[in-house]
């Protein structure tokens, strides 16, 4: 799994520099954040449909490359954005956690946008992989 992990990401930063900048961000909004409001339940399952989407992310990976039907791993993160959007008002104005419910409301939803045309185009028929890594030439 270490390996599907490492070569996933050695060809996400294959895309231009925008793409892997929003990405980061997507990372840093969904797992690194998280960890800083862990103790309340929207770090908990902002975390876990982190997890989850980037399992299934994996197994597609391993099984398919990089290919469009991975932003289909996505689907966890519908659930998780109408659940953060009736949550919203329990974070207090101003606050950190209001902030960052917003960020992640705001870029998960945009993600899901580009997901749902990426899953689409791979329905049509864009089965080839995105990008491919090329070897290294170590074992």
């Amino acid at each position: 799994m270490l390996k599907v992990m490492l070569d996933f990401t050695r060809t996400m930063l294959l895309f231009p520099a925008h793409w892997v900048v929003w990405v980061g961000l997507l990372f840093a909004a969904n797992f690194a954040a998280p960890l800083f409001f862990i103790t309340l339940p929207e770090g908990q399952v902002v975390l876990a449909a982190f997890m989850a989407a980037a399992t299934a992310q994996m197994a597609i990976f391993a099984r398919l490359g990089f290919v469009r039907l991975l932003g289909a791993a996505h689907f966890f993160w519908i659930p998780l954005v109408f659940w953060l959007w009736a949550r919203l008002e329990a974070a207090a104005p101003q606050s950190a956690l209001r902030y960052w419910v917003v960020a992640v409301i705001a870029m998960n939803s945009l993600s899901l946008l580009i997901d749902v045309m990426d899953v689409l185009r791979f329905a049509r028929g864009e089965r080839e992989p995105v990008l491919v890594l090329k070897p290294t030439g170590k074992g």
